[in-house]
């Protein structure tokens, strides 16, 4: 059996708080060690699925920086990449459409 950090009365080794006083007996934040690589495949997957590494970007931003911020730059790249093959495709429609008249 293990006693409470602030009352001190005996509580059970897996408690996580005191049934007497309430007080927190283990620091949930810190249980489990988050990895934070920035790996590559999160920045593609939010190249190829834009909304994903917005998402993924906006949910790991205070907890995996790192992580985040490529989803978040592959992301962008995805967006600008998507941008860029429109304006493309509509130069070469009306490209296209123009030496037809001629």
């Amino acid at each position: 059996m293990a006693y409470c950090k602030n009352c001190g009365e005996q509580i059970d080794d897996n408690a996580v708080i005191c049934p007497k006083c309430g007080v927190a007996q283990k620091d949930l934040n810190n249980s489990t060690p988050v990895e934070d690589n920035g790996g590559f495949g999160w920045g593609f997957l939010g190249c190829c699925i834009p909304l994903v590494g917005l998402i993924l970007f906006l949910v790991w931003k205070d907890t995996k920086p790192k992580t985040s911020k490529a989803a978040g730059i592959g992301a962008l790249v995805g967006v600008i990449i998507g941008v860029l093959f429109w304006i493309l495709s509509f130069l070469l429609g009306v490209g296209s459409a123009l030496s037809d008249l001629y």
